[in-house]
C-alpha cells in the first residue's frame, strides 16, 4: 500500500496493489467496478480510482483524431452532463474526453483506441480470442465490432470483460494505407467525427473507424476497402447469381439507386448491377413506417402510381430498386427504409401473418355511400352518431382535445365527441419514431406527458407496451407518414425528421420539422398541432390563433397576459371583439388546454380520488402553497373533504420519468 497524490480529491489517496484484496466499489471517474491496482481514499470516504483512470492525461493527442486534442473533463458540456460515447455508443455522465468538434469518449474508450493506434496491444494479451460463429437472423441482439461495425461473430474477435468488442483484424489495422482511387493523399485510420458518408457504399455508420482523408473530406469504411473474396454471390431478392466486377467508372446500383464505385456485382441474364451490400437485401420487410409488408422491386411496377418516397418525400426513380406496398401504391427508397435497423424486421415467409389491425369501433349503421353513421367505440359506453356539428368551438374532441369540427361523432346521451379521424384509429399501432419494438396500445382517461410534444393531457393516447411511454393523438396523427395540411397554410406540408429549420410560428430552430415543398414555410411539431381556438381567463370570448398582426403600430405588439412585447411575425392568440392579444405560450402553458376537466386523478399522496377542476368565480386557497387556485387545480371528490391544490403543486414526478428516458434514447 503506497501513498500517492490525490488526483483532484480532497483527501490523500492510497495505491492498493494486492490483487487478492476484495473491493466492492465503483471507480469515481469511469463508473465501472474497481479492481487492483487502484487508488482509494486514505480516510475511507468511498472514493476509488482505477490506476489507469487516475493516470489518464488531462489532454490526449489521439492518432485517430489529429485535428484537435481531446480534453479530460469531469462533466460533459451538455444539459445534465449526459453524453454518448462515440466509440462504444453508451450513454454516461462521468468523466469524458471531449473535443471541441463534438467527439466524446469514455476514459477507457479513449485510452483503449489510443493503444490500438500506437500498436500497444498489451491490454489484449490476457483476453481470449473467440472463433467466428454462424450468425442467425432471428431478431435477437447481434453484437457488433466497435472498429468496423460488422457483426462480431463473423471473424475471430476479442470480447474483454470491460465491454469492448473488437475483431482481431481490426486491432491490427495499419494507421495509413494507399487507395488506388484516391492517389492524392494516403488514407488515415480515424474516427468519423464529421459523419461523412462512405465514398464507396455511400452509407454513414453511426460510430467506429473509417479510413479518411482530412484534406479532401473523404471517408471509406474498412470493409468497403477490403477486396471482396466472393467471386459470385446469391441475392435474396433475385433469382440469378451475381458475379463480381472491378471497375473504375462510377455506376448506379439497380437495387438501391445509389452511386457505387470500385466493386460491383452484375447479373448478365437481367443486365443489372448492384453493390455488394445490396446482394443481401431482404425481399420482404415489415417496417414501422407502414402497416403492410413491403416488397423489394428492382423496377417499380406500373400499378404503383406514387413515385415519391414516404420518408424523405423525394422522387423514387422507377428504373431502380425500391420497396413498395402493392395495397397502398406507395414507395420507399431502399436507403430510407433500411438505414435504421430498429425500424424494420425481415419477413421470412411471403404468407406470414401481419399484426392484426384491430378496429376501435363496431359499425352499427351505414348510409347508402357505405359510410359508418352509427358506431360503438370501445372507449365509450354509449353509441356515437356521425353528423354535422353545430355546437361551435365550446366543445373539444375527447380523443385529441382539439376543437370539434366536421366530420365528427357525437354522443346523444352525454357530452362526448370524437373527430372521425380519431375514432377510426386502431387499438394497436406501430409508430416509426418510437425506439421500442413492441406496439403501442390505445388508452384513455390517464394523465400523461406526451413523449413527443411534452404537453400534459388526459385524452386518448398510445402507450408503449414495453417502456410505458405515451404519445398523444395530436402527435400520432401529425407524424403519420405522408402529406399533412395546416389551416394556416395553403400548400401540403411534409415532415423531415433530421432537418433543422426555423419555425415560422414561433421563430425557434428545431430538428424535425414540417416543410412546404412550394415555399419556405416551416412548422415544428408543437406549432403544427396548436388549437385554432383556445380559452383563457383574460377574455370572456374564445381566442383565435393568428399567423400575423395587421396592426403596424409597435406599441400594440404586446401580450395582455404577461404584459411583455410580442414579435409581430410570430403566431399569437387574439380576440377581435375585445382586441385582446397574447403569446401562444401564455395562453396554453399554464392553462393546460389538453386536460379534460371533471376527470379523476389519483397520482398523489391524498387518501381520496381528486377531480381536475378550474374555478371560475370562487378561488379557494391551495392546501400546498396557500395561494388562490385560479388555474387548473385538483379538488377532492369527497364532498366532506375540502382539500384543493394547484395542479402544479401536486402533479406526480412519474409524468416526467418516461419523457426523460425517451429523450435520452431518442
Amino acid at each position: 500500500m503506497e501513498e500517492s497524490q490525490n488526483y483532484g480529491h480532497r483527501h490523500p489517496l492510497l495505491l492498493l496493489l494486492n490483487e487478492h484484496q476484495p473491493i466492492v466499489a465503483n471507480c469515481s471517474r469511469c463508473g465501472e467496478k474497481v479492481s487492483t491496482p487502484c487508488f482509494s481514499c486514505a480516510q475511507d470516504c468511498g472514493f476509488y480510482l482505477h490506476k489507469v483512470c487516475a493516470e489518464a492525461p488531462s489532454e490526449l493527442n489521439h492518432p485517430f483524431h489529429l485535428d484537435h486534442p481531446l480534453l479530460l473533463m469531469q462533466i460533459a458540456p451538455y444539459p445534465f452532463g449526459h453524453y454518448i460515447c462515440d466509440f462504444c455508443h453508451k450513454e454516461d455522465n462521468k468523466f469524458v474526453y471531449h473535443c471541441s468538434c463534438g467527439l466524446d469518449f469514455h476514459i477507457k474508450c479513449a485510452l483503449f483506441t489510443f493503444n490500438i493506434a500506437e500498436n500497444n496491444l498489451k491490454e489484449l494479451e490476457h483476453v481470449a480470442l473467440h472463433d467466428p460463429l454462424i450468425s442467425t437472423e432471428n431478431g435477437d441482439y447481434v453484437a457488433m465490432c466497435f472498429g468496423c461495425c460488422e457483426p462480431l461473430a463473423n471473424y475471430t474477435h476479442f470480447s474483454p470483460d470491460f465491454g469492448f468488442n473488437l475483431h482481431e483484424k481490426c486491432a491490427k489495422l495499419p494507421l495509413k494505407l494507399n487507395f488506388t482511387y484516391h492517389c492524392q493523399h494516403p488514407l488515415v485510420l480515424q474516427f468519423n467525427n464529421e459523419r461523412l458518408s462512405c465514398k464507396i457504399c455511400k452509407e454513414t455508420s453511426p460510430r467506429g473507424f473509417v479510413y479518411g482523408c482530412t484534406y479532401c473530406k473523404l471517408a471509406c469504411h474498412i470493409e468497403c476497402l477490403s477486396l471482396p473474396l466472393d467471386l459470385a454471390v446469391e441475392d435474396k431478392s433475385h433469382q440469378h447469381t451475381f458475379t463480381r466486377l472491378l471497375r473504375r467508372v462510377p455506376y448506379i446500383c439497380d437495387a438501391c439507386g445509389i452511386e457505387g464505385i470500385y466493386v460491383a456485382y452484375t447479373c448478365s441474364t437481367c443486365s443489372i448491377m448492384v453493390h455488394k451490400r445490396c446482394t443481401t437485401l431482404p425481399r420482404i420487410i415489415k417496417s414501422k413506417w407502414h402497416d403492410h409488408r413491403l416488397f423489394h422491386k428492382y423496377f417499380l411496377p406500373d400499378e404503383v402510381r406514387s413515385s415519391d418516397c414516404i420518408i424523405c418525400h423525394n422522387e423514387v426513380n422507377r428504373k431502380h430498386g425500391s420497396y413498395c406496398c402493392s395495397h397502398c401504391n406507395i414507395t420507399f427508397h431502399v436507403r430510407c427504409v433500411t438505414e435504421d435497423k430498429g425500424l424494420y424486421s425481415i419477413v421470412s415467409l411471403e404468407n406470414e401473418d401481419e399484426m392484426p389491425n384491430e378496429s376501435s369501433i363496431i359499425v352499427i349503421e351505414r348510409n347508402d355511400a357505405g359510410e359508418a353513421t352509427k358506431i360503438k367505440h370501445f372507449k365509450h359506453m354509449h353509441n356515437l352518431t356521425l353528423g354535422p356539428f353545430d355546437g361551435g368551438y365550446g366543445n373539444s374532441c375527447n380523443g385529441c382535445m382539439l376543437p370539434i369540427t366536421d366530420p365528427c361523432y357525437y354522443c346523444s346521451e352525454c357530452v362526448f365527441f370524437l373527430h372521425k379521424t380519431c375514432a377510426e384509429l386502431p387499438k394497436m399501432m406501430n409508430v416509426w419514431y418510437h425506439y421500442c419494438q413492441e406496439p403501442l396500445a390505445l388508452i384513455s382517461d390517464k394523465v400523461f406527458g406526451c413523449a413527443e410534444c411534452w404537453l400534459i393531457s388526459n385524452a386518448f393516447a398510445y402507450e408503449c407496451c414495453e417502456c410505458e411511454a405515451n404519445i398523444c393523438l395530436r402527435c400520432v396523427i401529425a407524424l403519420t407518414p405522408g402529406a399533412r395540411t395546416s389551416l394556416k397554410h395553403k400548400h401540403p406540408l411534409f415532415y423531415y425528421r433530421r432537418q433543422r429549420e426555423k419555425c415560422n410560428a414561433c421563430g425557434t430552430a428545431n430538428v424535425g420539422v414540417f416543410c412546404c415543398k412550394d415555399c419556405n414555410f416551416v412548422l415544428d411539431l408543437r406549432c403544427f398541432s396548436l388549437p385554432i381556438k383556445a380559452r383563457h381567463k383574460c377574455d370572456e370570448h374564445l381566442l383565435s390563433l393568428m399567423d400575423h398582426d395587421d396592426n403596424s403600430y409597435s406599441k400594440s405588439h404586446h401580450c395582455d397576459i404577461c404584459e411583455n412585447s410580442r414579435h409581430p411575425n410570430h403566431w399569437f392568440y387574439h380576440c377581435a371583439t375585445c382586441d385582446t392579444s397574447a403569446h401562444v405560450g401564455c395562453v396554453l402553458r399554464r392553462n393546460y388546454p389538453f386536460l379534460k376537466l371533471g376527470n379523476i386523478y389519483e397520482g398523489t399522496d391524498h387518501p381520496h380520488p381528486l377531480t381536475i377542476v378550474k374555478k371560475k368565480y370562487y378561488y379557494p386557497n391551495c392546501d400546498k402553497c396557500s395561494k388562490p387556485c385560479e388555474d387548473v387545480a385538483l379538488e377532492c371528490s369527497k364532498s366532506e373533504c375540502k382539500y384543493i391544490a394547484h395542479w402544479n403543486c401536486v402533479k406526480s414526478i412519474s409524468l416526467w420519468v418516461g419523457l426523460i428516458r425517451h429523450f435520452i434514447y431518442k
